[in-house]
């Protein structure tokens, strides 16, 4: 019964063709599952002249209404936990993933008396383009269904997935994009280098590598090196584990 499940909603939120037609599906989902309630939040483009952003969710109108007109996503435990996940949670382990602000515990408080009580959340991320999770909700007399938690993981991320494609999002994998030569100077601007010994390091002069880090501003529309090494990371082009592996090699 789980598996046939999986696979019926499964297909319709791979074949839906609107947001409108995966809100339904996610509806019945969460019923099916045992839940209450649903809500899908996913970020595209992470800020750039090609984001855009999609929410589909079915909480109570007064708890939407607070939570987009107070803007309590920037205070919701929820969403950073989210951030520190590569699989689904339980509300209960967020204390677990991040160290949570009296702020943040006061939000999800006043979720509780709207009746967001507790849930089981799926974050994707796609490092440079998307970001967002898929999270099934009970009230307060609800209990959490536990022996559903595997399909509410493989429905949660394949309604992310289904949401990325009918936002049309695929036009922000027309990033920018440097040279090797750009990209070496990014990097080693990530690592504190200055100018000068990035020159060094490469065999080119600190005119060169200035023109090369003035050009990779341009490309990204960053208007210092800080911006520049932020959107390169985001963008992809570059990561954490590149910045500071060199450490390690010395």
């Amino acid at each position: 019964m789980y598996l046939s499940l999986i696979a019926s909603l499964g297909d319709e939120m791979i074949n839906a063709s609107t947001i409108d037609e995966l809100r339904e599906v996610l509806a019945r989902a969460a019923h099916d599952l045992g839940f209450e309630r649903f809500a899908l939040s996913l970020e595209i483009g992470r800020g750039s002249e090609f984001g855009t952003s999609v929410l589909i969710h079915d909480y109570p109108p007064s708890w939407a209404d607070m939570y987009i007109g107070f803007n309590l996503g920037l205070s919701d435990p929820i969403r950073r936990a989210g951030e520190n996940s590569l699989i689904g949670f339980k509300w209960q382990q967020v204390p677990g993933l991040i160290p949570i602000t009296d702020r943040e515990r006061a939000t999800y408080e006043a979720g509780i008396r709207h009746g967001i009580a507790d849930g089981y959340t799926v974050p994707r991320h796609l490092p440079g383009e998307t970001s967002g999770s898929c999270s099934f909700v009970i009230g307060p007399d609800g209990t959490l269904p536990e022996s559903r938690l595997p399909e509410a993981e493989i429905l949660g991320a394949t309604a992310l997935a289904s949401a990325r494609r009918v936002s049309g999002s695929e036009a922000w994998r027309e990033a920018p994009q440097l040279t090797d030569r750009q990209r070496d100077c990014v990097l080693w601007a990530a690592r504190n280098k200055t100018d000068w010994e990035i020159g060094g390091i490469l065999g080119i002069s600190r005119n060169t590598v200035v023109q090369h880090l003035r050009d990779a501003r341009k490309r990204y529309n960053a208007i210092d090196r800080r911006a520049l090494i932020l959107a390169v990371v985001y963008g992809g082009l570059i990561s954490f584990a590149d910045i500071f592996r060199w450490r390690d090699d010395r």
